[in-house]
């Protein structure tokens, strides 16, 4: 099995949602991430990141949420032209699933009208609540082509222990992880904004964007237990990190 790190896009957002005590005039830059793992009963594309048309208006397409997290990446940086660029289209794709509903994380799940979408239960019922907008879920973007496959606890997506999600709620209620298995390279564990940064993890900072400090935490714990067993954590938005990762056609294998 192969994992590609794909570019979801880049936004810019205020330094102090994720860096307690930084100035609030202060921002930084945020890549968006996106994993494309070539298993050999499927592609699953972890999360599809910002829809292409947010970086050309953004706030045609997100409102006011284009204030808090604007996007910065050119109209060229998409799940969408990542996946071109190792040779596969929309309909390649068997599985995606979202790590959450926040559109930086799933606004291209509308190319993709083959694919099984997996959501957590608890995630879709806040994307679905009478506050969702205010919460940040736009069902601009979070709503696929084809219905969603709801799971609760954690689940092994081809029974083979390769792919395997596992819930870290905090963020949103809904929140989930991949553990990654490969056989060259080692486990990943795909943390999403269960810990953005790595300081998120190693300081136990949790970001102002949190809908609950508590499962947040515990959450960390989780990811913390899964690290100490030997995977290696790749953080939702670390733009350090980001750098140092091998992307689109340069596998993981």
């Amino acid at each position: 099995m192969k994992m590609h790190a794909l570019s979801g896009g880049r936004l810019r957002m205020r330094r102090s949602i994720y860096v307690p005590g930084a100035a609030r005039a202060e921002t930084i830059e945020l890549p968006v991430s996106a994993f494309l793992m070539r298993h050999p009963q499927g592609n699953v594309l972890f999360d599809s990141g910002c829809h292409p048309a947010v970086a050309e208006d953004a706030e045609a397409r997100w409102g006011g949420m284009a204030k808090v997290m604007t996007p910065v990446a050119p109209p060229s940086d998409n799940v969408i032209q990542g996946l071109g660029r190792i040779g596969l289209a929309p309909g390649d794709v068997d599985v995606v699933v979202c790590s959450h509903l926040h559109s930086d994380h799933c606004g291209c799940n509308g190319f993709f009208g083959k694919a099984t979408v997996i959501c957590h239960a608890a995630e879709l019922a806040a994307a679905r609540a009478p506050d969702a907008v205010q919460m940040g879920y736009l069902a601009v973007d979070w709503e696929p082509a084809t219905p969603f496959r709801e799971i609760e606890g954690q689940h092994d997506v081809f029974g083979d222990a390769r792919i395997v999600l596992v819930p870290v709620p905090g963020h949103t209620p809904g929140t989930v992880a991949a553990l990654v298995n490969l056989d060259r390279d080692g486990s990943f564990l795909l943390a999403s904004d269960a810990a953005s940064l790595r300081a998120t993890l190693e300081r136990e900072v949790v970001p102002r964007n949190t809908w609950d400090t508590d499962r947040a935490l515990a959450s960390l714990a989780e990811i913390r237990r899964i690290a100490a067993a030997g995977a290696t954590v790749l953080f939702g938005h670390d733009d350090e990190q980001w750098r140092t990762l091998r992307k689109g056609e340069d596998a993981y294998e």
